[in-house]
Parts: structure tokens; sequence; C-alpha cells
């Protein structure tokens, strides 16, 4: 009897500590670049969609300037979940040797048909009327090694301008391209929206040149994660996977936009009239089931290598685990 009573306290004790195990939802550091681009962070203003969220899983959202400082921070920890642009995910296997980087999904695309893409202006009254004029002048990009610069750069070796030695590119952010533009710091700026629907900027600039004019189709941004924290988290990455996808396909239905606008505008604190592409066919694509276009982005690398920006190019495909957003998928069934 004595022997039962001690068996049955410790299946209770067992029991207790596993649902207590259980309760304990893992924290993912998602590393996000521009507010409106990915489900993080604006699916915390949209809770509801979350179901998982607080019981396998919590976001804990994490800015960084650009996406080659993504790289850094996946490989400190300091982010579990980063976006990486097809520029900075070449870097990060190559130059910071990690090659236990993992895509697990799409973010955005730039597609030919039915996306936006960067826009690089420069003044209608000013001297660049061609890539060649560039010569001697000064382009304003992101941050070395970001998706904007390395389709500045490419575009530039295209036409014969070696930009370590023909012109000078200095770094900014997107929110200061307006102002070097006009106040003339900067020939040739790159602006997305919704920084290019300033009416004052457009009345002032012309496109020199896109991103899709430079690197053809873009795999834009992608969600990554190294090996380690996948495996060991996988069930917690799934449902967070799963919550995302929910929010995807939310901000892209039509029906919501008028809500979802009232939001990003808020976030961030721009007149609704200006962010109203967002979520629109003039906005980057996001694939509702998650599905980066692998094909795309291998094509995006092997443009680096072609123009010298990297030494060799990488097998997308080896680097790729989809098995998580696939179940994802599953769970929420496939977008018509």
């Amino acid at each position: 009897m004595v022997r039962s009573r001690t068996l049955c306290a410790v299946c209770f004790i067992s029991c207790l500590v596993t649902g207590l195990a259980r309760a304990e939802p893992v924290t993912i550091k998602v590393g996000w670049v521009l507010m409106t681009s990915s489900s993080v962070p604006l699916s915390l203003e949209k809770k509801e969609l979350l179901h998982h969220y607080g019981q396998s899983y919590v976001i804990e959202p994490v800015s960084i300037r650009a996406t080659s400082a993504m790289i850094t921070a996946l490989g400190t920890g300091d982010v579990n979940v980063g976006t990486l642009a097809y520029s900075s995910l070449a870097f990060a296997i190559q130059n910071a040797r990690l090659d236990d980087l993992r895509i697990i999904s799409d973010v955005s695309q730039n597609r030919a048909q039915d996306s936006f893409t960067t826009h690089f202006l420069v003044l209608k009254d000013g001297p660049i009327k061609r890539v060649e004029d560039m010569k001697g002048r000064v382009g304003a990009s992101l941050a070395a090694g970001s998706a904007v610069d390395i389709a500045m750069r490419a575009m530039l070796r295209r036409h014969g301008l070696d930009e370590r030695k023909d012109l000078t590119i200095i770094e900014a952010a997107f929110p200061n391209m307006k102002a070097m533009l006009l106040q003339r710091k900067a020939d040739l700026v790159a602006l997305i929206p919704p920084y290019t629907n300033d009416p004052e900027l457009q009345q002032a600039s012309d496109t020199l040149f896109t991103q899709k004019d430079s690197m053809g189709p873009i795999q834009l941004l992608v969600w990554a994660g190294r090996a380690d924290f996948i495996a060991a988290h996988r069930a917690a990455i799934v449902d967070f996977m799963e919550d995302s996808l929910r929010m995807t396909r939310y901000v892209t239905d039509p029906a919501h936009h008028s809500e979802m606008i009232d939001i990003a505008a808020k976030a961030l604190k721009q007149p609704k009239e200006q962010v109203d592409f967002l979520f629109t066919d003039n906005d980057s694509y996001r694939n509702p089931d998650g599905m980066p276009d692998l094909a795309a982005l291998q094509r995006n690398i092997d443009t680096q290598r072609e123009i010298g920006l990297i030494e060799k190019s990488i097998a997308v495909k080896d680097y790729a685990d989809l098995s998580i957003v696939k179940e994802a998928t599953a769970r929420l069934g496939k977008s018509n």
C-alpha cells in the first residue's frame, strides 16, 4: 500500500512538472527591418489571429537596420528567426560561415507581373539621365551588402562603372533619402513605398532604374534560422508559422485593407494615403502559403557571382527547410 502511494505521488509530481514545462512557451526572437514587410511586428497588433501565441510560443520582435546587419544578430543568437535578403543570405553563408542557416519561408518577392520594386531616383533637373552619367557622382544606398545595395552596384557594373573606383556610394536610411536627393548631397538614391509616394519627391524626381531592371524577378526576403534552434523548437516554430500565414492571408485580403491601412499608418506614423499601397499589387508580393521562389533566389545569387560581388555561388536548395511552412500550410489549407 505504501509503495502504491509512493508511485502515485511520483506520477503526480512527474505529470505536474511535465504540465508546467509544456505551459512555458518558447520565446522566438524575430528580426525585422521594415515594419510592414513581414508579419512581425505588425501581427502583434492583431493577436486574435495568432491562435498559438502565449501557448506554445511568444514573439520578441527585434528591429535591425538592414538585412546585412541581421547576419551578426543570427550569429550571436540575438535573433532566432531573421529576415534575410538574397544578398545577405550569400554573405551569411560564405563570409560569416553560418552554413547551418536554413530558409524556412517566404517574406516577400518582387515578381515581374504583380508587385512593386525598389526605385532608384535622380533629380528631374539634375545631370543624371542615364546610368553611365553616374561616373564621378554620389549614390546613396542602404547598408553595404543589403539587397538594395547589391541591386545598385549590379546595375552600375552592367553599365561599365566600378562603384569602388568610378563613383562614391554612401550609406543612408530610407527616411533620409529624400532630403539627400533634394539637397543634392546624393545624385542617386534608393527608395521604396511609402517614401516614393511623397508628392514633393514625385514632382522633383525621375526613376533611373528599378531593382527588377537590375536583377529580374527577385526573391527579395526570406525568413531563416539556425538549424539547431529549429530542431530544438520545431513544434513551436510550426505554430508560429501557422499564425504568421494566417496573418499574411488576412492582411492581403481586400476585405481587410482599410483596417490594415489604419494600423500600418499609425505604426509607421504616416498619412493613410501614403501607405494605401500596402498589401496590394503595388506592394511586394507575399506568398499566401509562405513558399519562397527558390529558383528566383538561385538566379539572384548567381547574378551576384557573375558580377563579382561574391566569390562563388551557393546551392540554395541545400540551405532550405520548407517542411515547416508546408506543415503550417497543410493545417490551414492551401490558398485559392
